[in-house]
């Protein structure tokens, strides 16, 4: 044990969701007057014609910690780049002669685009020295109940439009987590319109990844995708979309029925197709809701494996 007044601190992080991309360093291509060509990271004018260049990277945390102030008594600092709420829960692991303020575990709401002091460390006897481990989960969105009675959501596609339902409810081939439990996969040909289910705000959005594939540890996150926020706290997750088709801005306001996307075959994927799933923060967890999908005629009705969904018009 060490017996002066230093820090022996490893920050281990583990997360509760998938992380999420940084921003892309791509790479604009364009030819000026004399027709020299040009590669930079920063878009041309607007009159300048242009080719964007995708570059390959890994993704990193929206949501990140960081440690300032002296190793005698450190800070921690946790930036939330969501356009919304998310659920902090620090944990000390290994803990020797330490004293946090506040006192640990503890779970904290962050609004988006907010950054926060979370806790400050020292060590409980002055004249010895302290070490620890840092744990830290994450999840979106601010804690909830489950939502009581039934969720009822427009069909993500254009009116006129119908697809098949190609993995519904609690499908044990790839929905096997309780994220993913109610999600479903609809079938949809690279370039199809995807429509807002809900009004609400977009919350994180992600369009620069440009390869798919069924290897999970290489594509598992790497999935394009458009997070919305509903005014009830549900969140609803729209994966695998076609590089640079966003057409949402985050931190909007959008509308059910708005396009906000065009579907592809991003990330871990076995062939074209839009996942859906209504998620909500419950304990601490990122779980998935089930709902019920409007109906041209009719009640609305629960997604099912090998069902044809149906647009429909504006104003239903």
């Amino acid at each position: 044990m060490t017996r002066n007044k230093t820090l022996n601190a490893v920050l281990l992080v583990t997360a509760a969701l998938l992380p999420w991309p940084a921003a892309a360093e791509n790479i604009y291509k364009f030819q000026d007057e004399n027709g020299i060509w040009h590669f930079t990271d920063r878009a041309p004018d607007s009159e300048t014609q242009f080719e964007i260049i995708y570059m390959e990277r890994e993704p990193e945390p929206r949501i990140r910690l960081r440690q300032e102030g002296p190793k005698e008594s450190p800070v921690y600092i946790v930036s939330n780049d969501l356009w919304g709420p998310a659920q902090i829960e620090l944990k000390l692991r290994d803990a020797v002669n330490v004293l946090s303020e506040p006192p640990l575990p503890a779970q904290f709401v962050i609004p988006g685009k907010t950054e926060r002091t979370l806790v400050g460390l020292g060590a409980l006897d002055p004249q010895r020295g302290f070490q620890y481990r840092l744990s830290v989960a994450t999840v979106p969105g601010r804690p909830m109940e489950p939502p009581v009675g039934d969720i009822v959501l427009r069909p993500p596609i254009a009116e006129g439009e119908q697809y098949v339902v190609s993995q519904g409810f609690q499908g044990n081939r790839t929905h096997t987590t309780p994220d993913s439990e109610f999600a479903i996969d609809i079938v949809m040909p690279v370039g199809t319109p995807v429509l807002a289910v809900r009004d609400g705000t977009i919350m994180d959005v992600e369009e620069d990844f440009n390869k798919g594939g069924t290897d999970r540890n290489k594509f598992v996150d790497k999935a394009n995708h458009v997070r919305i926020l509903h005014s009830d706290g549900t969140m609803a997750l729209y994966a695998h979309l076609d590089l640079a088709s966003v057409s949402v801005r985050a931190g909007s306001r959008i509308r059910a029925g708005q396009q906000i996307a065009r579907s592809g075959n991003t990330g871990f994927s076995t062939g074209p197709h839009l996942h859906f799933a209504l998620q909500a923060n419950v304990g601490m967890k990122l779980v998935s809701l089930p709902f019920k999908f409007e109906t041209p005629a009719g009640p609305p009705a629960a997604p099912e494996e090998a069902q044809v969904l149906h647009g429909l018009a504006d104003g239903r």
